[in-house]
């Protein structure tokens, strides 16, 4: 996170969430986290955000039933079954991350628009959020971007 505060220009101070494990704005800069076992993503921003990141691999189909339902898949005519599988997940991730409801609201996130390969909308709670898909290395990672142009840096 502190590549993506340097690059931002925004000076920020000790990172702390609550007791739900929600991130605590730090020097009114909001931040996000993701992780797995060969990538750390983190993102900053003068408003909320929401980032995830998961490794783009096969899926049965009850997961995937589970997380992208019929209407969903209509958005994604011919992609691979695994690529929309985790665009929809790491989509709908950031967007509850950004909200600060977590993966207890996932039923209630849905893919509203597929606007192209790197954005889509979600729609949460009767709001629309839009979030831009980024691939490297076989891995999926989806950040909240409202009107904003992110910058992807790899190190």
């Amino acid at each position: 996170m502190k590549a993506s505060s340097l690059k931002s220009n925004l000076s920020v101070g000790i990172f702390e969430k609550d007791a739900l494990g929600v991130p605590l704005p730090s020097n009114t800069i909001y931040w996000s986290v993701t992780h797995k076992p060969d990538f750390v993503a983190g993102v900053v921003s003068t408003g909320k955000i929401g980032i995830d990141l998961e490794q783009i691999k096969d899926v049965s189909d009850g997961v995937f039933e589970r997380i992208v339902d019929q209407q969903e898949i209509s958005h994604f005519p011919n992609q691979d079954k695994s690529l929309v599988f985790f665009r929809t997940f790491t989509a709908k991730e950031a967007v509850l991350k950004k909200t600060g409801h977590g993966i207890r609201g996932l039923s209630k996130a849905k893919i509203k628009c597929v606007v192209d390969d790197k954005n889509l909308v979600v729609q949460y709670l009767d709001k629309n959020y839009l979030v831009e898909n980024f691939y490297f290395d076989g891995y999926l990672a989806s950040v909240t971007k409202d009107n904003v142009d992110v910058q992807w840096t790899i190190r």
